[in-house]
């Protein structure tokens, strides 16, 4: 059997987008800008996508630029928008934030704004007394993921949009949700933020394809020209396939799998747990309010990181040292670090993420492997 639980990574597109794209490249391939009937016909599944998506992050009415991935939705969200600040001021970004945040920074300076970062706890959640502490007139952007790649902690917009709203009024709100987007609720309108990024490569749509939503009176300044597509906010003849494959993507998501991979995530750890004493949860623990439901980080001492992943890869199944976008750096997690793990805790995590597509069977058989390799692999010891 071979199991996989790296949907942190990517997912598995689903039927439904297969297909979808598949439709798009052999009968809606025609550019949607041109005025006869095929491109309309395609023009108009790409709007059924926008709204879908919007309806899904709670944004119905403010817009939605379609972008390659999460990450340029991310750089978009930051810089477009810092681009059109003219007061130099501060910008706060979550300490545990994605690299498509965090190597915006040199940038963001380059701009004449002073960067500072937020603290989270010991389980990775921001730290909203020192948020308040932090927060003032002069702050222009407050950027936090919903839900960490990571570790899988929710971070708490709630508090941080009322404390936004308080003590920085001015500052925009941008939210990474490529985690979070349709896994854990996102109420747009409602919280007031101004951006929300998204992957549909981590939702079974395939890669290439993601989006910004952006509030209808938020300002942004276009990080690539030429004929003005998608309100002029990012050129180039749209997707049209990608975009198919996101909205049935979306279409086909089922709101109920998510009850589903929590009760998953819980059983895997409550296998390891009885069974590996010294299995250590990084973030908050299964069950809590901010714990999202299809990630799990754990640190199994004293074996390492690459040495538990290379075993589990023996035996079928595909887990992760962390976030993939560093996965081939070999470095210990700096996530983990900035929650103040150990060095050596953090060089025993392992990522441990789920979808709708993961069965019972396959965290049975994931957790018996985990044992059986732990078992063996605990006896020698780091030297």
């Amino acid at each position: 059997m071979e199991v996989y639980l790296d949907n942190s990574a990517t997912t598995q597109p689903c039927e439904a987008a297969v297909s979808a794209a598949i439709r798009a490249l052999r009968e809606r391939w025609h550019n949607p800008s041109a005025l006869y009937r095929p491109a309309m016909e395609a023009q108009k599944e790409m709007e059924e996508t926008r709204r879908r998506c919007l309806e899904a992050a709670g944004a119905a009415g403010h817009r939605l630029v379609f972008t390659a991935s999460g990450t340029e939705a991310d750089n978009l969200a930051v810089l477009g928008y810092l681009r059109t600040v003219r007061k130099p001021g501060r910008v706060l970004i979550l300490q545990a934030e994605h690299p498509a945040i965090r190597a915006c920074i040199p940038e963001i300076e380059r701009l004449g704004h002073a960067v500072e970062l937020l603290t989270t706890d010991r389980r990775g959640v921001c730290d909203l007394t020192e948020l308040e502490k932090t927060l003032g007139d002069d702050v222009r952007m407050i950027c936090v993921m919903q839900v960490n790649n990571e570790t899988g902690a929710i971070q708490p917009l709630e508090e941080i949009c009322a404390l936004r709203n308080r003590l920085a009024p001015e500052a925009a709100i941008h939210v990474d949700g490529v985690q979070g987007f349709l896994r854990v609720p996102m109420a747009f309108s409602r919280l007031g933020i101004q951006s929300y990024a998204f992957s549909g490569h981590k939702i079974h749509a395939p890669k290439g394809i993601g989006g910004l939503i952006v509030r209808r009176d938020h300002r942004l300044h276009p990080m690539v020209y030429g004929g003005g597509q998608e309100s002029e906010l990012r050129s180039g003849t749209e997707n049209t396939a990608g975009i198919a494959a996101l909205g049935a993507a979306v279409a086909a998501f089922d709101p109920d799998s998510v009850a589903e991979m929590a009760r998953l995530k819980m059983r895997l750890w409550t296998k390891l747990r009885d069974a590996i004493p010294k299995a250590t949860v990084n973030g908050p623990l299964p069950g809590e309010p901010d714990s999202a439901p299809h990630i799990l980080n754990l640190s199994l001492p004293p074996v390492r990181s690459q040495t538990m992943l290379f075993a589990l890869e023996g035996e079928g199944v595909l887990v992760s040292a962390g976030s993939a976008c560093a996965s081939h750096k070999q470095k210990i997690s700096q996530v983990l670090l900035s929650m103040g793990v150990d060095r050596e805790r953090a060089d025993s995590a392992l990522r441990f993420s789920l979808s709708p597509m993961t069965t019972e069977a396959e965290i049975d058989f994931a957790a018996q492997a985990a044992v059986r390799q732990y078992e063996l692999l605990s006896k020698y010891v780091r030297r």
